[in-house]
């Protein structure tokens, strides 16, 4: 994920809580951390987010939707270089976004949304609905790219979940085993069937 040098202090906190939680989770994320993480005065937390800890998980929530969302057009320009984005190209990437990361910092971080949505989706309704809404962000675009590829609209919206899903999977399998495997394993399974649903495999 990028830096955040060239963030304002609010902006640097959220990014700051995002990054803690995909590490450490939301219950261990203290406001104090954050603060520090972000270079930022303890005292402008209650400044920025009057709603304290609950409005700052949910902002850092929201920023993970639009980062893994963003990503999406990021992907399919790197994929468009290179020849013509594939359903498979596509999953193929996100899913080198987090083997990048492990191999090369080991596997001590995981998704926020993730994250979030296992500590609180049954005690905290606000982060549950955040959370409901970073994957809609993300899946959205996915889905889009996908019926850009051929795929019909009415199934691209159910392989986007899919490949989502899948992913976050592999993540938490990955973490599990400390080993990038899993990740490996749902590119090569999917790749035909994504393909197949445009029509190129």
């Amino acid at each position: 994920m990028p830096g955040s040098s060239e963030r304002g202090p609010r902006e640097r906190m959220v990014f700051s809580a995002a990054q803690l939680i995909r590490r450490d989770g939301v219950a261990a994320t203290g406001m104090r951390e954050v603060a520090e993480h972000a270079g930022a005065p303890r005292g402008s937390l209650q400044h920025y987010f009057p709603g304290g800890k609950r409005q700052l998980v949910g902002e850092a929530v929201d920023w993970a939707g639009r980062y893994a969302g963003n990503r999406v057009a990021r992907f399919l320009a790197e994929l468009s270089r290179t020849g013509t984005p594939t359903p498979s190209g596509l999953f193929a990437a996100m899913v080198r976004q987090w083997t990048e990361e492990y191999e090369a910092g080991g596997y001590g971080t995981g998704c926020p949304v993730a994250a979030a949505t296992v500590e609180c989706a049954a005690t905290d309704a606000d982060t549950r609905r955040a959370a409901a809404t970073a994957f809609a962000t993300w899946t959205a675009p996915v889905a889009a790219a996908l019926t850009d590829m051929g795929v019909p609209a009415a199934r691209a919206a159910s392989l986007a979940t899919l490949m989502i899903s899948a992913l976050e999977g592999a993540i938490l399998i990955a973490r599990a085993e400390q080993d990038s495997r899993a990740l490996t394993t749902v590119v090569a399974e999917l790749a035909p069937l994504l393909d197949g649903a445009a029509g190129a495999g």
